[in-house]
C-alpha cells in the first residue's frame, strides 16, 4: 500500500483588503519571505509535492509560485498543478472531494488555499495516530503561510472524515 501525504497550507501573508477586491489581494513582503521560508522548508522536509491543489486567488497563486521557486532551488521535481476557482471558498467537503479524485501516483498533494477551510480541514481529516498536541492546534486556527502533514495509507478516494493521520504542524517564525 502507497503512504500518501497531504501538506495543507495557507497562503502567505497578503496586503490587507482595501481598494482591491478579496480575490485579487496580492502577497506582503512578509508573506514573499514566508511563502520562501515554506518551500525550503517543504524541500528540507522531504515533502516536495508530486501534485499541487492551488485556490485561484491571487495572494495564494503567488503563495505557490514562491514555493515552487524554492523547491526547484533544491532539486525538487516539477509537480502536476490545478488551479482552481473551486478552491476560493471551498468547504471541508469540496477539499476532501478535490483530494478523492487525485490519482493514486499523486504520493504528495499540497493544497495551497485559505482559512478556515485548511485549520478545519486538518482537523476534520484527522484519525486514530494523530498527533493530539496537532490536533488541538489546528482546531484554533492557524496563521498564515502555516503547513500541516497528514498521512494516509489507502487510496485517495478513500479520503474522508478522520481518515487521516495529522502528524506535523509548522507554523512561521
Amino acid at each position: 500500500m502507497t503512504l500518501h501525504r497531504l501538506v495543507l497550507l495557507r497562503h502567505a501573508k497578503a496586503e490587507p483588503a482595501g481598494a482591491v477586491v478579496d480575490h485579487e489581494r496580492p502577497l506582503a513582503l512578509p508573506g514573499r519571505r514566508q511563502a520562501s521560508a515554506v518551500g525550503a522548508a517543504l524541500a528540507a522536509a522531504g515533502l516536495a509535492p508530486t501534485h499541487v491543489l492551488c485556490s485561484s486567488a491571487l495572494r495564494t497563486r503567488q503563495t505557490w509560485e514562491i514555493v515552487r521557486t524554492a523547491l526547484l532551488a533544491a532539486g525538487a521535481g516539477a509537480p502536476s498543478v490545478s488551479v482552481t476557482d473551486d478552491l476560493y471558498d471551498a468547504s471541508t467537503g469540496d477539499l476532501v472531494a478535490a483530494l478523492q479524485s487525485q490519482p493514486d501516483d499523486a504520493t504528495t498533494v499540497l493544497v495551497v488555499g485559505h482559512e478556515p477551510t485548511v485549520s478545519h480541514a486538518a482537523g476534520v481529516l484527522a484519525g486514530p495516530g494523530s498527533d493530539e498536541a496537532v490536533v488541538a492546534r489546528v482546531r484554533s486556527g492557524v496563521p498564515t503561510a502555516a503547513w500541516s502533514v497528514l498521512e494516509h495509507d489507502g487510496p485517495w478516494d478513500e479520503v474522508g472524515p478522520a481518515a487521516l493521520r495529522l502528524v506535523r504542524l509548522e507554523r512561521p517564525a
